[in-house]
């Protein structure tokens, strides 16, 4: 059986695609329908690792990951075939079906296209092969027609699925319904056809106020307004882009601030999404000195480019800034690229990300390795002291995406400064027991974790994806979802 395809598309990036795609993906799950997301190309650093092709384990955006999961469906390479990681502002790490590839990496941008659909095309029937519903998430604008003849995301995608498309825009930015009607009307005739309705996405005010400008796009278009989305700030789901706000946070007094340094390749941001639903926990960005002011904790997170993060760091002043929030003995925690850079050294022999001089606040060097660690991992931690010794036995699961291997500095241990490792290969603590340095991503997904920290729990996923089906089901319009995956005649 083929499955039915629908497709999620934006006027813009920051429309809505992904937070509309994973609600669909609920929706039609708890109807009992088998269901799968499908995007054929992400461009994002916030990845996660998944199941593989031949049994192996894979890459794909995190957005696909978390839209799998409300679709009660394993995660699997399939539902993102092609991921960009961007490592520069014109070139970025290519990864299909999972996988890095150094020939797709070292092809220029338009080159890709036809050495990549096959792969994407094959990825996306076999989904639809084994389930009931695919929904499709476009990326940026259908209507880039400097990109039409190279597309592979978007009404390519769509043609090929003959999907039922529905364009969203963010009508808090202004301008909604040029952007709507600008994008139907930059499309071929062809592809036109397949847009089935229109989203008003992050609506404020009273929709009534709306008309009569629904209809005259109806009846300059032919397709109507099926939904006027409220703006919700606290729906839960991590945004894609990982961006913290604070109308996004949970409720309560604050009794913890988190700042997390925000160099330019930072990655894996989604997972701090826990943290800004815990009750009296506030994130922030910490792009210089100043924002890390009446910081309980500091955060280095993954980092896509660790050396050069590292060195605008130190151009910002935030060296300085996190040696002295650590000789004070606060928290400091580094993850993947932010535990190498608070070892003493980065030493790249194979061109991977580049040579550098640590932060010094843990007795560690890292050197990185043309392979690719890439897996799920279930660990435990050991005896912690200091800040984090409320993690001590704590059993906790995540992921691993990194070329770094990090191992204790040899000269400082003959010296006696040694760090204590308190998960083999993984995670290691320093003597004061204040800065913690761990690989594994995606602990304050873990709620052990948040138990032990907090003493509080983060809403779980489950509750965040009922809710963005029930928010649907209240603001589309009578008959519109079930019209979109109805069968046509045969």
């Amino acid at each position: 059986m083929t499955a039915v395809c629908v497709m999620v598309l934006g006027t813009t990036s920051g429309a809505g695609k992904s937070w509309l795609t994973t609600a669909l993906c609920r929706r039609y799950a708890r109807q009992g329908l088998r269901v799968a997301p499908f995007k054929a190309q992400n461009m994002s650093n916030n990845a996660r690792v998944v199941a593989g092709t031949a049994g192996g384990q894979g890459e794909i955006g995190s957005a696909q990951y978390f839209q799998a999961l409300a679709a009660r469906a394993e995660p699997d390479v399939r539902m993102n075939p092609l991921l960009l990681k961007p490592e520069a502002d014109t070139r970025s790490q290519v990864v299909l079906m999972g996988k890095v590839s150094r020939e797709l990496s070292d092809m220029p941008w338009r080159g890709r296209s036809e050495k990549v659909w096959p792969a994407i095309m094959a990825a996306l029937d076999a989904l639809r092969e084994e389930n009931d519903v695919v929904v499709i998430e476009g990326a940026g604008s259908p209507a880039e027609i400097n990109l039409h003849a190279s597309d592979i995301v978007n009404m390519r995608v769509a043609r090929h699925a003959q999907a039922r498309c529905l364009l969203v825009t963010d009508i808090d930015r202004g301008g909604a319904f040029a952007h709507l009607y600008g994008t139907w009307a930059l499309l071929p005739e062809d592809e036109r056809a397949l847009i089935k309705g229109f989203v008003l996405n992050k609506f404020r005010g009273d929709a009534a106020l709306l008309a009569p400008a629904p209809q005259m796009l109806q009846d300059l278009t032919g397709v109507p307004v099926v939904a006027t989305l409220p703006m919700w700030w606290q729906h839960g789901l991590p945004e894609e882009d990982g961006v913290f706000d604070d109308r996004s946070r949970a409720a309560g007094a604050v009794h913890t601030t988190v700042a997390v340094i925000a160099y330019p390749r930072i990655s894996n941001l989604d997972e701090f999404q826990p943290l800004k639903n815990v009750p009296g926990v506030r994130l922030v960005w910490a792009r210089s000195p100043a924002d890390c002011a009446g910081a309980d904790w500091i955060v280095l997170p993954g980092s896509k480019s660790t050396a050069a993060d590292l060195a605008w760091l130190r151009a910002q002043g935030l060296d300085q800034t996190i040696a002295e929030h650590a000789a004070q003995g606060r928290a400091v925690l580094g993850i993947c690229g932010g535990l190498q850079m608070l070892g003493e050294a980065l030493i790249d022999t194979h061109g991977i990300d580049g040579n550098a001089p640590g932060l010094g606040l843990l007795p560690l060097v890292t050197t990185f390795d043309t392979d690719k660690t890439v897996r799920r991992t279930r660990t435990s931690f050991g005896q912690l002291t200091g800040t984090w010794s409320a993690l001590t036995g704590v059993s906790a699961a995540g992921y691993e995406i990194h070329h770094g291997q990090t191992a204790q500095h040899p000269a400082m241990a003959a010296k006696g400064d040694i760090a204590r490792e308190v998960i083999p290969g993984l995670a290691w603590q320093n003597g004061a027991g204040n800065v913690l340095g761990c690989y594994l991503h995606g602990l304050f997904e873990d709620p052990a974790v948040l138990r032990a920290l907090f003493g509080a729990a983060a809403p779980t996923l489950e509750t965040v994806f009922e809710g963005l089906a029930d928010f649907l089901e209240q603001h589309v319009e009578t008959g519109v979802l079930a019209s979109l995956i109805q069968k046509d005649p045969t």
